[in-house]
């Protein structure tokens, strides 16, 4: 039951890019309008030794079983989480459609007085990329947040992150800055990170783009690139 009135969420509308997605080698790469194949800011960032390493001493600790099981319940409560604030974003969110998945809706719930701040919605769940970069990507939403354009990435999580873990996101979100700034000509004024999170907190964090966080994107697609080669950067 919808005992709360909905926000209704003005859309400026970009004219989105429409691009494909294929794994190659187990990677996620997309195929551009102009017939490039270039792999996505998550597999790049992913696929970096420290991150790497860091993920297998985790598996290891916890046990394959464990591991493989935190996986997908996260990856479920994300995916539906997603769903769940993209409804809500485009104003056609009914509960009713969610009723099957009561932990993604009672995050929503907890983390709404958040999403509120969001409004003048430029794209959603849209592809991104750049030729200077030689990546792509899909940005969870580029709007105003408390009235600054901003690129805003939703997570989901038990509890809030510490900051360490959050780094990354940040990488992740001046990725997609660098992408709109080459595609749209337009510049966002702050990188914005929603975490959902089990125990009913929201934990947000909003910063301006940083030159840091663009050096060490720099460093992960080098990175990419030494260890993969060239062969997901080529004409479809």
């Amino acid at each position: 039951n919808q005992s709360w009135s909905m926000k209704l969420f003005n859309h400026v509308g970009l004219d989105p890019i429409e691009m494909s997605a294929e794994m190659v080698d187990g990677k996620r790469v997309y195929l551009t309008p102009e017939g490039f194949k270039f792999p996505s800011v998550t597999t790049v960032i992913s696929n970096n030794k420290e991150k790497m390493a860091g993920i297998a001493r985790w598996r290891e600790r916890v046990g394959e079983e464990k591991a493989n099981n935190i996986s997908s319940r996260s990856t479920n409560r994300g995916t539906k989480y997603h769903s769940i604030v993209e409804d809500y974003l485009n104003n056609k969110l009914d509960l009713k459609n969610y009723k099957k998945f009561p932990l993604p809706v009672l995050m929503f719930q907890h983390s709404r007085e958040t999403l509120d701040r969001i409004n003048n919605i430029y794209l959603q769940e849209a592809a991104l990329y750049s030729k200077h970069l030689e990546l792509a990507g899909r940005v969870d939403c580029i709007a105003e947040f408390d009235g600054e354009l901003s690129i805003i990435d939703f997570k989901t999580a038990a509890e809030p992150k510490r900051e360490q873990y959050l780094y990354d996101y940040f990488v992740q979100e001046t990725a997609y800055a660098c992408m709109l700034q080459e595609l749209y000509g337009l510049r966002v004024k702050q990188l914005v990170t929603i975490v959902a999170c089990e125990n009913g907190e929201t934990q947000v964090k909003v910063l301006p783009p940083k030159k840091e966080y663009f050096i060490k994107l720099m460093g992960y697609i080098e990175e990419y690139q030494e260890r993969y080669g060239q062969k997901t950067i080529i004409r479809g």
